[in-house]
């Protein structure tokens, strides 16, 4: 028998030695290293404005990565714009990060209007893991330039600070219009004359994926889209050329038997009672309807033109061959956003037809009405309409395709998730600061194994006096200035539409009594105590009238 050489001998019992291993299936961060991962924030767009959600809208790019990824129902942000973000770049409820109200000061720690030094970022997290961290598009929490990204951990930043923009400039700035405000890493510049702001949103993303070479990159790329004003490429609007005269009665109910084709609504579940100040599409002149037409074709216009920007995304990623370890979240910041003017506004600076860069329109709440399928309300409330988004997961061959949960998700949960996937620690104190302990959830097992998440783990709202809990099936809700609980049960009922709080008087005491808790722990103020400061303000109370939001919010 000859003898075997040593080598031979060796790479046998390699061989043997990794075949007795288990086959249990690696995590996403152990199998590829630390994944990339992609933030897509959007503005102002509704629950059912994708096509994965029921959409006519063109999102053939968004629908991909919802077919080749995960979906859920039931994904809750706060309603407005900045105690969005504040949540959302934090992990933090808004108040404990220091934008309570807006990003405005209240003279309050919990309302001072920019984000605390408790409350990490994402780039502060993920820096310290080795992460490249980057921002393009929207800030809004916090105007100074001491609270800009760059000094708050983020590696390169483009976009505008505040909470809105217009896509174009106009020049020669006729009525004075100035130039759209855009800040590079920490130097002021103005968005050329002739481009378009989502398009260079973009492009910067797409320059900051090259820049991270062999690192990985966490990317937030937060879109101004579809936020008023309403401005899109004349290209894109023309593909939507009369789609929309059909008018917003027909057009819910098609989106909303799209949604239960799809899974993504429930037939069981009663849907929202007709907003009575949404008027028949058929008592309408006819140049009413073509005025009314042509918001919602720019509107949608300027959703397709982001699932463009998006697949320009996705060629970088496979170009660099990066994709098979990059995860992408695609979230809304809130509801569309109503506040009716039956009329519409009235256009300031208006030197063209809605759509083009003179322009100045908005979405309004007939057409709002539609984009929040099938829910209650609208931006600026806790009810469904004003706090569900959609929610895509997409991480290949990670992520099973196709995947639709339930979810009941918020917010808070990303940025634990985002830590636990890159092996970040979240540390106890920051440059000598004791940190805000995150008070969230990792959403790992929900998105790679469809582990359900705790059904009793109760989510807190409160935004200028407006009041939620939501705890399992039962919601509580509650609109300032009645301030009087009302109560739903979302496994039937998530359209909000029979309050059942006489009926279950100790449901209500038990969430009321999480919700002061809650409060407390979170330094929640009365919002009377702040109304006065607040009046005037950019960000209001939806008002009395808990059929509409706030005429006219950020």
């Amino acid at each position: 028998m000859k003898r075997l050489s040593l080598s031979v001998i060796l790479m046998a019992f390699v061989f043997s030695v990794s075949n007795a291993q288990p086959k249990a299936r690696k995590s996403a961060k152990t199998a590829a290293g630390k994944p990339n991962i992609i933030l897509v924030m959007v503005d102002d767009l509704g629950y059912s404005d994708f096509g994965a959600y029921g959409s006519e809208i063109n999102t053939p790019t968004i629908d991909k990565l919802a077919s080749e990824g995960l979906r859920l129902r039931e994904f809750y942000n706060n309603s407005i714009c900045a105690p969005t973000r504040a949540s959302l770049i934090t992990g933090q409820y808004h108040h404990k990060a220091g934008v309570g109200y807006f990003n405005v000061n209240l003279g309050l720690p919990a309302y001072q209007g920019w984000l605390n030094k408790e409350s990490l970022t994402f780039g502060e997290v993920l820096k310290q893991a080795g992460y490249r961290t980057y921002l393009s598009g929207k800030w809004h929490v916090g105007n100074d330039s001491l609270y800009w990204p760059k000094q708050r951990g983020f590696d390169r930043f483009y976009g505008f600070i505040g909470g809105a923009s217009n896509y174009y400039n106009i020049s020669p700035y006729k009525e004075k219009a100035p130039p759209v405000e855009l800040v590079e890493d920490n130097k002021q510049i103005h968005l050329e004359p002739g481009k378009y702001l989502t398009d260079e949103i973009t492009n910067h993303a797409i320059s900051y994926i090259n820049e991270s070479k062999k690192a990985p990159f966490f990317l937030y790329l937060a879109f101004n889209a579809p936020h008023w004003p309403l401005q899109a490429p004349a290209v894109d609007i023309a593909k939507y050329k009369d789609r929309y005269a059909i008018g917003w009665d027909s057009l819910r109910k098609e989106r909303l038997a799209k949604q239960i084709k799809l899974g993504i609504a429930d037939p069981k579940q009663a849907i929202a009672a007709h907003d009575p100040e949404v008027v028949p599409w058929a008592s309408l002149t006819y140049d009413e309807q073509q005025l009314w037409q042509r918001k919602m074709e720019v509107y949608a216009a300027m959703v397709d033109h982001v699932d463009q920007s998006l697949a320009r995304i996705l060629a970088e990623l496979k170009r660099l061959k990066v994709d098979d370890n990059t995860l992408i979240v695609l979230i809304s910041d809130n509801g569309a956003q109503g506040g009716l003017i039956p009329t519409g506004r009235k256009r300031p600076r208006s030197s063209g037809p809605i759509g083009s860069a003179g322009s100045y329109d908005y979405q309004e709440q007939n057409w709002a009405y539609v984009s929040n399928t099938p829910f209650r309300n609208y931006k600026a409330t806790p009810y469904e309409g004003g706090i569900s988004a959609p929610f895509i997961a997409w991480y290949p061959k990670k992520i099973k395709a196709g995947s639709i949960e339930k979810g009941t998700a918020h917010l808070i949960d990303l940025a634990p998730t985002f830590y636990d996937l890159a092996g970040a620690k979240y540390p106890e104190t920051f440059n000598g600061v004791k940190t805000n302990p995150l008070p969230g959830i990792s959403l790992t097992n929900l998105l790679f194994q469809g582990t359900a998440l705790p059904a009793d783990r109760p989510i807190f709202w409160e935004r200028a006096g407006n009041r939620a809990v939501r705890k399992g099936k039962w919601k509580i809700v509650s609109i300032f200035p009645q301030n009087k609980w009302q109560l739903f049960d979302l496994e039937t009922d998530r359209g909000e539409t029979t309050d059942l709080a006489t009926q279950h008087p100790d449901i209500v005491k038990d969430l009321n009594a999480e919700y002061e808790a809650w409060a407390k722990r979170t330094d929640v103020e009365p919002y009377e105590k702040l109304r006065p400061v607040s009046q005037g303000l950019p960000g209001g109370n939806a008002g009395a009238n808990p059929n509409r939001a706030a005429s006219r919010v950020e």
